[in-house]
C-alpha cells in the first residue's frame, strides 16, 4: 500500500441482495428547533439541486469491464433507514476481511466511496451535535485485497475518460505503476477527495470482486460515504451489472429511527426479461438529448407529462418537462434530495394553484420565512379540513397520486402545514445552464414501492406501507 501513503501525502497539501435501507443521520441528536430543522432540510434541497443542476463532468461514454462475480442468489437484500439527516442510509462490506460502512443512498450520483483510513479529515462535519471522531472509516492496509487502480487501468478511465493524462508514464508501457489521478467531488453543500482502489464487495451471498470504490481522505460536510447508484459506469448497479434494484422508503418525520426496510439489488437470474413486477405503475425512463454534458448522462429522467393540484391541471410550459437540445428542463428522481425541487417558474404556478384552491385558510408567510417552506397556512378552528391532492402523470398514464403526508407536514404545531417543495430562483440565472427543471425527491417518495427497472429501462411505482 505504499501508492497509498503517497497520495495520503499528496491528498494532505446472485440474482438478488437485500440490503437494509435506513433514513440517514449525520447526528445522534434530534434538532431542538422545528424551524431550524426544516430550514435546514430546505436549503439543503436547494443546494443539492445547484448540484445537480449546474454539474460539469469529465467522464465520457465508457464501456465498463465485465467483472466476474460468485453468487448463490437472484435478489441481495440490505437494509435502508432514514434519519433526521434527510437521506438514507445503506450498510455496505468492503475488503478481505471485511469492514461494514454506512452510505448514504444516492441515485442522483455515481461513483461508491467511503471515509478512508484513519488519518480521514472531515472539516465542518461537527454540525447538529455530531462528533467527528465516531465517523466510521475504512482502513485500506487491514484488507488483503485493497488494490490502488493504476492510470492506465480501463477503470481508471470510468472517472476520467479515456483521455486520462498518466504523468511520467509512457503511453506505450502497459506496466506503469502510476496511479489513477485524485478525484474531487461536489455534492449541494459538500465535497470530497480521494483516490481510486479496487477491493472486494461482500453480500451474505454474493461476492463482487474487483469493483471500484473511492478512498476518501478529505471532505467538508461529508461525515458518510456515498452509494452511488445513478447510471454513471462507476456506480454500483453498473459495475454488479443489475437488472432492477427496488425499495420502499420507510416515513419519518425529520427524526432518526432505527426501523429499516429492504433494498433489493436483482442480478438477473431467476426473472423473466421484460416481466413486470404485480401492483407496479411503470413509465419509461427518457434519455437527456444532450450528450456533450455526460453529467446529465447519470441521471434518471422520467417522463413527467402533467402535474395537478386537486382536479386542476397545472398549465406548466412544455420546457421545463422536457430536456431540450441544450439539456435544460425535464424531471429526474433522486433519493439524495430530501424535499422535490421545482424551477421557479414551476413552482409558482404550482404554489399558486395551492394557494388559490385553500384561500379559506390564512397564509402563514412569518412560518415560510422561518422555515424556508411555502405556501403555509393555518388550519386551527375548522373541524374538517380540505386538501387538493397532488398527483404527478406520467408518459403512458401512470399515476403518482400522492398521499397528504408525502406534500404537506405539519410545522410548530398541528395548526400550521407547510407544501414540502422548494425552489430558488438563483438556481437558473437568465442565460445560464439550469440543468433538469424538476428533482423528485426523496421525501414524496416515501411510503411507495418504487423500482428501478434497468433492463427495460423503466420506472416503476406503487404505494405501499413500507413497514408491515
Amino acid at each position: 500500500m505504499a501508492p497509498l501513503f503517497f497520495f495520503l501525502i499528496f491528498l494532505s497539501v446472485v440474482s438478488a441482495v437485500k440490503l437494509p435501507l435506513s433514513p440517514f443521520s449525520n447526528t445522534d441528536q434530534k434538532p431542538t428547533d422545528p424551524y431550524l430543522s426544516l430550514r435546514l432540510l430546505a436549503e439543503s434541497s436547494i443546494a443539492r439541486a445547484h448540484k445537480l443542476k449546474h454539474q460539469t463532468s469529465i467522464k465520457p461514454n465508457e464501456d465498463a469491464l465485465s467483472s466476474s462475480s460468485s453468487a448463490s442468489a437472484t435478489v441481495v437484500k440490505s437494509p435502508l433507514s432514514a434519519k433526521s439527516y434527510g437521506g438514507y442510509s445503506v450498510s455496505l462490506s468492503f475488503g478481505t476481511p471485511s469492514q461494514t460502512i454506512p452510505f448514504v443512498f444516492d441515485t442522483g450520483s455515481s461513483l461508491v466511496w467511503f471515509p478512508c483510513t484513519s488519518r480521514y479529515l472531515c472539516s465542518d462535519c461537527n454540525f447538529s451535535g455530531l462528533d467527528p471522531t465516531r465517523i466510521s472509516r475504512f482502513v485500506p492496509r487491514d484488507s488483503s485485497s485493497s488494490r490502488v487502480i493504476g492510470c492506465q487501468n480501463p477503470k481508471c478511465q470510468f472517472l476520467f475518460g479515456p483521455n486520462v493524462k498518466c504523468r511520467g508514464c509512457d503511453p506505450n508501457t502497459r506496466n506503469c505503476t502510476v496511479a489513477c489521478p485524485p478525484y474531487i467531488l461536489q455534492y449541494g453543500l459538500g465535497s470530497t477527495a480521494g483516490i481510486l482502489l479496487s477491493e472486494q464487495l461482500d453480500f451474505p451471498d454474493l461476492t463482487v470482486p474487483d469493483f471500484v470504490v473511492g478512498c476518501s481522505i478529505i471532505s467538508t460536510r461529508q461525515p458518510a460515504g456515498i452509494a452511488g447508484f445513478g447510471r454513471g459506469p462507476e456506480s454500483l448497479p453498473s459495475q454488479m451489472k443489475l437488472k432492477r434494484f427496488s425499495h420502499c422508503l420507510v416515513s419519518r418525520r425529520f427524526d432518526d429511527t432505527n426501523v429499516t426496510t429492504d433494498l433489493d439489488l436483482d442480478t438477473g437470474s431467476g426473472h423473466n426479461s421484460g416481466s413486470k413486477t404485480s401492483g407496479l405503475s411503470y413509465t419509461p425512463f427518457r434519455n437527456n438529448p444532450n450528450v456533450s454534458n455526460t453529467a446529465f448522462l447519470e441521471y434518471y429522467y422520467l417522463n413527467l407529462r402533467q402535474i395537478f393540484v386537486g382536479t386542476k391541471r397545472v398549465k406548466v410550459p412544455y420546457k421545463f418537462l422536457a430536456p431540450g437540445t441544450d439539456g435544460n428542463g425535464g424531471s429526474i428522481v433522486d433519493s439524495g434530495s430530501t424535499f422535490t425541487f421545482m424551477d421557479q417558474p414551476v413552482f409558482e404556478l404550482v404554489a399558486e394553484e395551492f394557494a388559490t384552491q385553500m384561500s379559506n385558510y390564512s397564509r402563514e408567510k412569518d412560518l415560510e420565512k422561518l422555515t424556508g417552506l411555502g405556501p403555509c397556512f393555518n388550519i386551527s378552528g375548522d373541524g374538517s379540513v380540505t386538501v387538493p391532492e397532488l398527483i404527478f402523470e406520467f408518459k403512458g398514464g401512470a399515476k403518482m397520486e400522492l398521499p397528504l403526508s408525502n406534500y404537506f407536514s405539519f410545522v410548530g404545531s398541528a395548526d400550521n402545514v407547510c407544501l414540502t417543495v422548494v425552489s430558488d430562483n438563483t438556481v437558473s440565472p437568465t442565460g445560464g445552464r439550469s440543468g433538469p427543471a424538476i428533482i423528485l425527491g426523496s421525501f414524496q417518495q416515501q411510503n411507495y414501492h418504487v423500482e428501478y427497472d434497468l433492463e427495460n429501462d423503466r420506472f416503476g411505482f406503487a404505494t405501499k406501507k413500507c413497514i408491515p
